[in-house]
């Protein structure tokens, strides 16, 4: 391998907010942040940049929207206009731009817990009110309840959801929805006019036997009715660099998205537009050998799981580098968040965060070393162990 996923960076006296949150006997593996250095044509691009010197307003570098371009289109076949790519400072951002500009004060926003929970904040952040429609936990995963979530859109006939937030591939349940699953959930919202605002900024993030398919390149149609979002943030490591991509084929929706910025968003800053460019031009090599590296990542947070903490259920992520880990059926008094911080010195991220469905879980980020993976597992199953919750 010639990249080293498992050297062990200090990343204390940084700033990072992952290794600042807690004391410093605290393994942090909460926030969608990984302990890997970022591509090197990523780190060369931000060297030359700021070689100059100065550091004024920016624009898109003349080539990010064409290499944006040829990668939707060699992806995932979609092809896009160059003027509906537009950039924004972060995922989170866009879709609480698309709750400033789709309806009015007061309607209904449908989301999908357990889910990132800025998309539960984001509705009232807007004036709108966040409707859930939970997803259902199967045996072996997550589905959706299609006849519940026509059912929250028809149950008041006179007042229709004007906009969904769609996480996909999904935070933290790991999903990655197929196509039979999407073109049956746009036919809902195409019925009912329904604006979907897609989260997609895990999209790189596949293991294999995956693929992802963005929602609008379902159908015209479909994309006409769209707003997706990513991001090489997740992806390259680079999300302190504050640079999102938007696709919004509709000129008016567009508008109306972009408006909603106005004086609100910021700009995406001049490095920013360095490193995504680098990363979406040059970096598919690292990320090639990444996705393995997690891979098998994930894989170890099952087997030693099942071997050490079967009361533990896990459901290994088809996407992402997040485990939900299910904590119901152990004899955790409490929170299992505020267990693992305490007797552990693990730091997790709370499952009750993501809203319904989602008390009795931890997520545990494995894009980290080996080694530190294996501590936090480990430090884990002693705090258990030494209390006899196997």
């Amino acid at each position: 391998m010639p990249y080293d996923f498992d050297r062990v960076i200090d990343r204390h006296h940084t700033d990072s907010a992952k290794w600042r949150r807690y004391d410093k006997d605290v393994l942090p593996l909460w926030v969608a942040d990984m302990d890997f250095l970022s591509p090197e044509p990523v780190i060369r691009a931000l060297e030359k940049r700021v070689s100059h010197g100065i550091f004024g307003y920016g624009e898109p570098p003349d080539t990010l929207r064409e290499v944006i371009q040829e990668r939707l289109a060699r992806l995932y076949g979609w092809r896009v206009e160059q003027e509906a790519i537009i950039f924004v400072p972060g995922v989170a951002t866009g879709f609480n731009q698309a709750c400033h500009a789709i309806g009015a004060p007061g309607d209904d926003v449908l989301v999908e817990p357990p889910v990132y929970f800025p998309m539960l904040d984001a509705p009232e952040n807007a004036g709108r009110v966040c409707k859930t429609v939970p997803l259902l936990e199967g045996p072996e995963r997550y589905e959706r309840d299609l006849d519940a979530f026509e059912d929250a859109i028809t149950e008041h006939s006179s007042h229709t959801p004007p906009l969904l937030l769609l996480c996909n591939p999904h935070n933290p349940v790991g999903r990655v929805f197929e196509k039979t699953e999407l073109e049956r959930l746009a036919e809902i919202c195409l019925h009912h006019d329904v604006v979907i605002c897609s989260d997609e900024i895990h999209c790189d993030l596949l293991f294999r036997e995956h693929s992802h398919i963005p929602i609008a390149s379902l159908a015209p149609e479909i994309a006409a009715q769209t707003i997706t979002f990513f991001a090489p943030s997740k992806t390259y490591n680079i999300a302190g660099l504050s640079c999102s991509v938007g696709v919004i084929q509709n000129p008016d929706l567009r508008s109306k998205v972009e408006a909603a910025g106005s004086g609100l968003a910021p700009h995406v800053n001049i490095l920013g537009y360095a490193a995504a460019l680098a990363a979406y031009r040059d970096g598919q090599e690292w990320l090639d050998e990444l996705l393995l590296y997690l891979e098998a990542n994930r894989d170890y947070v099952q087997k030693y799981i099942t071997a050490h903490m079967p009361t533990i259920k896990y459901q290994p992520p088809e996407g992402t580098y997040l485990a939900w880990l299910d904590c119901r059926e152990t004899d955790i008094s409490g929170n299992p968040y505020e267990f693992f911080l305490e007797h552990a010195r693990v730091a997790l991220n709370d499952g009750a965060a993501f809203g319904e469905g989602g008390a009795g879980f931890v997520r545990l980020n494995f894009g980290c070393p080996r080694a530190t993976l294996s501590e936090a597992l480990g430090r884990m199953r002693e705090a258990m162990e030494s209390l006899q919750l196997y």
